[in-house]
């Protein structure tokens, strides 16, 4: 990644709703030149979406967890089916170690997670469970740091 992606992306980051013109006026480029970087970096997959970033909070999901899963013995596709029905899991990622998948859950109440969690130990597919709730996040999701480290590498 050169400097001028870097600093792209980090304008779009910091600006969400930045128009390209506008965008081309800060980095000191021709709108066609970001233009030309925007359409390769989504190309590439480095830009995934445009969407905005949605903070459940305010939608009425104030408890944040972490919930590790074991899952039966050849049973992965079908615990993933379950999982994806489940409007509350926001992301699933397929880990190494004791735990199979690692859930970000969003909930209403400790009471609603608890029904989340009961809803997912009700697939013949998942074993167990191992949950933690978030008290605070001290680091949001950031990519920042790493662009201006992809540049100096």
């Amino acid at each position: 990644m050169d400097t001028l992606d870097a600093r792209l992306l980090a304008t779009m980051r910091a600006h969400p709703r930045i128009g390209l013109t506008e965008l081309a006026r800060l980095l000191g480029v021709a709108r066609g030149t970001v233009q030309a970087r925007v359409d390769k970096l989504v190309a590439r997959g480095v830009i995934a979406d445009f969407g905005p970033t949605i903070d459940p909070v305010p939608v009425g999901y104030p408890i944040l967890a972490f919930v590790w899963l074991q899952i039966a013995q050849g049973r992965l596709a079908e615990a993933v089916e379950a999982l994806r029905a489940v409007p509350e899991i926001l992301e699933v990622h397929g880990t190494s170690g004791q735990h199979d998948l690692l859930c970000r859950v969003v909930a209403r109440s400790t009471e609603h997670l608890q029904e989340i969690i009961a809803t997912v130990l009700a697939s013949p597919a998942v074993q167990r469970t191992d949950s933690t709730i978030s008290l605070s996040t001290q680091i949001p999701f950031r990519v920042e740091p790493l662009l201006q480290a992809a540049v100096t590498r």
